[in-house]
């Protein structure tokens, strides 16, 4: 069962980069929809993995 939770998200995530590429070539409406979800996505997850670690620390 794991493992097609995790292939799951693995294609939703392929699915969001080709949309994020696709809008950048100026792609219909749902595509920069989607794009601009998955770059939301990216930095939310981004700034959640770094608040739990300290600036300064090179551990």
């Amino acid at each position: 069962m794991f493992l097609i939770v995790l292939s799951g998200l693995l294609v939703l995530a392929v699915f969001g980069c080709v949309c994020v590429v696709r809008a950048a070539r100026g792609g219909p409406r749902w595509v920069r929809g989607v794009a601009k979800a998955t770059v939301l996505a990216g930095e939310l997850a981004g700034r959640s993995g770094r608040s739990g670690r300290s600036q300064g620390d090179d551990d």
